[in-house]
Formats: structure tokens, C-alpha cells, sequence
């Protein structure tokens, strides 16, 4: 199942050098299921050609209003009709022009004047001049007051030799806005703050030692969060993870630097959801220098290591006066109804989630048990995003509506 299955887009493209994006973006669209009308206008037509969409959609596509294909002609009606949203990448400041003044001399206009309710996402594409400029500011915001979903732009080196804000946002970070705007805003206006990865602590300046975790559930609870609305802050071990589009991220190894970052956040968030398999202890006696193994004598056993407690971030926060609500993690490998249980009931925290570590680590699917007052609630297995998503509605439903931080 992809995430945009039975999703009809209309893709428009309108001139600009990053329509070249907009072939990729087109590819991963269908990867996730979801099904593309092609509409360009005559300017984008001299960046890359309708053969290419052709070709990648299997389908026509739409360059004209007089298109003839369409039966009764009115292909400018006819393609929105059905379609689930019209996504314009690359949208030129020109476009935009257009639009926010409800010019409709083209195909792709005119479709847009005329698609009713069919939502409408525009992703600027432009030299920073051009962006910055007040009007194409001023066109920007009349869009936004008329309900129009504007993606980036993103920022960085530009065609033109330039660096600055105005480049269109890249294929998988467009992807990840379509997809996102599709789910449920069930966390709008939230803060959540979220631990996730490993934590590494130091022998040597070379070796440390770590718990095993991939991360991958972490990120895809902070994926989930943010596609239903919220503000995301990831706090997050060693990973080979790409952070997930829109989520603020701070890079952290040891578990004390993790309970730093986060006790720095805690207080500003609305929910805390505490992922990372934290180290429960450093090595006290870490050395400055390698330790070095001397060849050609025997070797009695590796050097004698001392160990002290971490911190708990989890007890921490949920010890604050005014504490984010909080959601706990707990992966067993025996016993985890009755672990779980018991360590929801020794933080003292709402909800906690439980899953084998055997069934889960280093796996794309995951099987979440949750904790709470109510008593115990299994969830079906699922690949991580979805249990992720699954997950956070149910603390959207739990959750206070009314984010405790916003009084703070």
C-alpha cells in the first residue's frame, strides 16, 4: 500500500528550470500509488517536453485549453472534476501572479479559476529576487488568505549563479508536503518533542559503547506528527537516518547530552514521547587517549571499566512542574505486558507504548501495545509509519486539547 493510493493529482507545470524536478517528483508520486494528469503551459514546454510525462505517466498530457481530447472540449472543467488536488511545481512568479488575481489565460489558469473545492498546493520556483520581490510577497499572501497550501520555497544555489530563498523545494520533500497533507491535522498547533536512536558513551576517543537501535521508529513518530499538524523537535543518537521533512532535529551521543537537549526543550513542548533507547549508564573512567593494546605481551582481560548511572530523562521531565504530556517506551524482550506495566506505573506518566525488542530492532514492521489508566490496548503489526500515525492519533485522542505549554 503506498500513501497516496486512489489519489488523483493534477500535476501543472508552469516555466522555470526546475521542471526538470518535476519528472522525479512525477515517479515517486506513482511509487506511492497515486495517479497524475500532466498540464503544462507553453512556458514549461521549453524546459523539458509533454513526451517525457507522457512517457513517465502513461497518460496524456494537457498543454492547451482547446485540447480536442477531452469530449465536450472543456478540459479546463473536466481534469479537476474528480481529482483529489492540483499540486503547480515549478510555480513561477508569473503563475502566482496569476493566480492571486484570478487571471485564466491558459490551460492551467483557467483549471484552477474553475476547480470548485479541489484543494490547490503551489510550489514557488524563482530567482531570490523575483521572491522577494513585494509583489510576488503580496501575490503570496493573497493566495494563502484564499486557502491556497503553499510548499517552500526551499533555499540554496539557484540556476542563475545566485544563492538565496526562491528554489523550488526537491521531488522527495514534495512528496512528503503531498503526503502530509492528506492525513489528519489531529496535532495542530502542538508542540512535540521526541527522543529517538541510540546513545553512545565513550571508552576512548575511538570506542564507545552503545544499545541497539536503528531509530527508525523514533523517526517515523516524528514523520507522523508532523504530517497531523505539530511542531517537531527531534532529539536524536547516532543514526544513518535522513531527517524526516519538516522536523527540526539536534544531533546528540551520549545519553547525558540527550537529557541536556531535551530538559532545554522539555518546557516548551506540548507532548514529550520519550523513543531513544537511552544508555543506562557512562563509563566513568573514559579515558583522554586511545588505549592501546600492546602487541607481543599477555593479555590478562581489556582494561577495567567503572561505571556511573545517566540521568532519567523520561522521570525528569515528567517530575516538571509543568510537564509536557508524556508518552513512554518500553522494548522487552520477556515479560512485556508485565514490565511494561510496571514501568508506565514508576514514571508515572500517562501512556506508555510496549513492543518485543526481538520483533522490532533492525525491522520495517513493529507491533505496538499500548499502557494506560484504561488498561491495555494492542495494536495490529503494521510497517513503522503506519503504527507510527496509528500511534499518534491515539494521543491526539488522549492528549489535552488544550496544549498546557501555550499558558506558559
Amino acid at each position: 500500500m503506498g500513501d497516496l493510493d486512489n489519489k488523483r493529482i493534477v500535476l501543472g507545470l508552469s516555466g522555470g528550470i526546475a521542471c526538470y524536478k518535476s519528472a522525479e517528483l512525477l515517479r515517486r508520486l506513482q511509487d506511492q500509488g497515486g495517479v497524475a494528469d500532466v498540464v503544462m503551459t507553453d512556458a514549461a514546454t521549453h524546459f523539458i517536453t509533454p513526451t517525457t510525462f507522457q512517457a513517465l505517466s502513461g497518460r496524456p498530457v494537457y498543454t492547451s485549453a482547446w485540447d480536442t481530447r477531452i469530449p465536450n472540449s472543456m478540459a479546463h472543467i473536466n481534469l479537476t472534476r474528480d481529482a483529489d488536488a492540483v499540486l503547480i511545481a515549478p510555480a513561477s512568479a508569473d503563475l502566482i501572479a496569476k493566480l492571486a488575481n484570478g487571471l485564466a489565460d491558459d490551460l492551467l489558469t483557467t483549471l484552477c479559476l474553475a476547480r470548485g473545492g479541489c484543494p490547490l498546493l503551489v510550489a514557488p520556483a524563482m530567482n531570490r529576487e523575483m521572491w522577494e520581490h513585494p509583489a510576488t510577497q503580496r501575490n503570496i499572501r493573497q493566495l494563502a488568505a484564499d486557502g491556497v497550501v503553499i510548499l517552500g520555497p526551499g533555499s540554496g544555489d539557484q540556476a542563475c549563479g545566485e544563492v538565496g530563498d526562491g528554489r523550488m523545494l526537491e521531488p522527495h520533500e514534495l512528496l512528503a508536503e503531498l503526503i502530509a497533507f492528506f492525513q489528519p491535522k489531529v496535532l495542530a498547533g502542538r508542540r512535540v518533542l521526541i527522543t529517538a536512536g541510540p546513545t553512545t558513551e565513550r571508552i576512548d576517543p575511538v570506542r564507545v559503547i552503545s544499545n541497539r537501535s536503528s531509530g527508525k521508529t523514533g523517526y517515523a513518530i516524528a514523520r507522523a506528527a508532523r504530517e497531523a499538524g505539530a511542531a517537531v523537535t527531534l532529539v536524536s543518537g547516532p543514526t544513518a537516518l535522513n531527517t524526516p521533512h519538516g522536523v527540526q532535529r539536534i544531533n546528540v551521543e551520549s545519553a547525558r547530552q540527550m537529557h541536556d537537549a531535551v530538559m532545554a526543550h522539555a518546557a516548551a513542548a506540548d507532548i514529550f514521547i520519550a523513543v531513544a533507547a537511552v544508555a543506562d549508564w557512562h563509563v566513568a573512567n573514559a579515558s583522554d587517549h586511545k588505549l592501546k593494546k600492546i602487541e607481543g605481551q599477555a593479555v590478562s582481560g581489556p582494561p577495567a571499566l567503572k561505571f556511573a548511572p545517566n540521568p532519567d530523562i523520561l522521570a525528569d521531565v515528567a517530575q516538571m512542574p509543568n510537564r509536557p504530556w508524556c508518552v513512554g517506551f518500553a522494548a522487552e524482550t520477556e515479560n512485556l505486558h508485565e514490565y511494561a506495566a510496571a514501568k508506565r506505573r514508576r514514571k508515572g506518566i500517562p501512556l506508555l507504548v510496549g513492543n518485543l525488542a526481538q520483533e522490532s530492532m533492525d525491522a520495517d514492521t513493529t507491533t505496538f501495545i499500548l499502557f494506560d489508566d484504561a488498561g491495555v490496548h494492542p495494536l495490529p503489526r503494521l510497517p513503522k509509519t503506519d503504527a507510527a500515525r496509528k500511534l499518534i492519533q491515539a494521543i491526539a485522542h488522549r492528549s489535552p486539547q488544550h496544549p498546557p505549554a501555550a499558558a506558559r
